[in-house]
């Protein structure tokens, strides 16, 4: 008896970066309970070379990843997504779609790569640190006991998740 996996999608504005590293993440951490989609809500239309740099390096075929505007997944034709998560300020603070089946969601912002500054060490580190944050942000949630939350816990812990390191935990 298996259990059909979860749907996720992770949003950004540009669809180029931190939202395909996520998707790539999730479906490889997800170990066949997750799928994994991205979009954005205006997608540059091409994965920035970095990310598919990244993505090589961490053994990802990048052919697999496009940037795709989010009107796919809000259509009658789209799958039933369980999550949805924002993974860059400026999706957090835009006018979402009504997502059918009222998913789950969360911000997990981290640093636009895009405003990445530097030499080509330091883009590449930014490139680097956004992988690893992201990296540790989904197996967190991937390691949630799904099944036992009820979904106001679930929620908070969904929250938490995207809370920069540092702040104390909020109290419930």
């Amino acid at each position: 008896m298996t259990e059909s996996p979860l749907n996720v999608l992770f949003l950004c504005t540009g669809n180029s970066a931190r939202s395909i590293m996520a998707e790539a993440i999730m479906n490889r951490i997800g170990g066949g309970k997750f799928k994994a989609w991205s979009a954005g809500s205006m997608p540059k239309g091409e994965v920035h070379p970095r990310t598919l740099d990244i993505l090589k390096r961490n053994a990802f075929r990048p052919e697999n990843f496009r940037s795709k505007g989010w009107e796919a997944f809000s259509g009658p034709d789209a799958p039933k997504l369980d999550f949805v998560f924002t993974v860059c300020d400026n999706a957090a603070n835009e006018v979402c779609p009504i997502w059918p089946g009222q998913p789950m969601t969360a911000h997990w912002g981290v640093p636009d790569l895009a405003a990445a500054t530097g030499n080509e060490a330091e883009i590449a580190l930014a490139f680097a640190d956004t992988y690893r944050l992201l990296n540790n942000h989904i197996t967190l949630f991937t390691s949630l006991p799904l099944a036992s939350l009820d979904r106001l816990s679930l929620q908070r812990r969904l929250d938490d998740i995207g809370k920069p390191s540092g702040q104390p935990p909020p109290a419930h």
